[in-house]
């Protein structure tokens, strides 16, 4: 038997900037707080909790005074900034920079005179961080689109400006746009629909990456937390081009599956997985089944 882990899995740039920067600032310091989970992935903040990190919610973060907050990759909402300002906190701020540079975009949008009145929709996962600091940045004046039959949420007689959560699906984002414009032209208002590509390469070549790894392999051990909207998308990936994947936050749950039969297990993961995580469940399927 044969396992690989692949290459391309692991961490994206802004997630392992994020932990980087924690990592750096609890070498010299006993405690960081971390305005939410710093990733979507259970084992690796049990790793970082353990060397001084504490998560905190925005409740707890309004009453803190006077200490230092990391504010993660997926960035943060005008608010957060405001709030730290008023309480004295000083903020480390690890927000992705391909995160920033949208809500930049969006917020010299809504500020615009010239936008005044128009719709701003953004494709994502409502209630996720990302979203929620995109929304922040037009004073949550926003239409969040999660699925294709919210679209009747768009007021059509109005013009209107779509962007993305950068870690969504590109094929997704793009079927979207095409149904939204033909709404547009039934009503005879084509020209009044903008949109602006905001999806990051790097995670969306994430999907035909793991697309051709699924296929190479008899068995996929798909790594990730329950909780990463970006592991349920490739996971379904995996899925659909190898029916022999499963998915797991950890290697103990390797002992429950049935792979000693495969010729070649392949373990792949989100960008909110670990690479250290998939090394630990390589070891465990090895000494499972050699």
């Amino acid at each position: 038997m044969n396992i690989t882990i692949d290459d391309n899995s692991g961490f994206c740039f802004g997630v392992i900037h994020a932990i980087q920067t924690a990592e750096e600032y609890l070498r010299t310091h006993d405690t960081l707080y971390c305005l939410g989970d710093i990733v979507h992935n259970n084992e690796e903040v049990k790793r970082l909790t353990s060397i001084g990190l504490r998560v905190i919610s925005f409740e707890e973060f309004e009453n803190l005074h006077d200490t230092t907050v990391l504010i993660r990759a997926h960035g943060e909402p005008p608010l957060t900034y405001q709030t730290a300002k008023a309480n004295n906190i000083v903020l480390i701020d690890a927000t992705c920079p391909v995160v920033l540079k949208l809500q930049q975009r969006i917020r010299d949008f809504y500020q615009s005179a010239d936008n005044k009145g128009k719709q701003i929709l953004i494709f994502g996962k409502k209630g996720h961080a990302e979203v929620i600091g995109l929304m922040g940045q037009a004073d949550n004046d926003v239409i969040v689109i999660s699925s294709f039959d919210e679209i009747d949420r768009i007021d059509y007689s109005r013009p209107a400006m779509l962007y993305s959560q950068t870690t969504q699906s590109l094929e997704q984002y793009f079927q979207l746009i095409e149904l939204i414009r033909k709404r547009y032209e039934a009503t005879g208002n084509s020209e009044l629909f903008e949109f602006a590509d905001t999806i990051c390469r790097k995670v969306a070549n994430r999907a035909k990456e793991i697309a051709d790894f699924a296929q190479k392999h008899d068995t996929i051990l798909f790594v990730s937390g329950e909780k990463s909207s970006n592991g349920l998308y490739l996971f379904d990936i995996c899925k659909k081009n190898n029916p022999n994947s499963y998915m797991i936050s950890n290697a103990e749950q390797i002992r429950t599956l049935d792979i000693c039969s495969a010729q070649n297990i392949g373990i792949c993961g989100a960008t909110s997985t670990p690479m250290w995580l998939m090394e630990e469940c390589a070891e465990k399927a090895a000494e499972r089944c050699l």
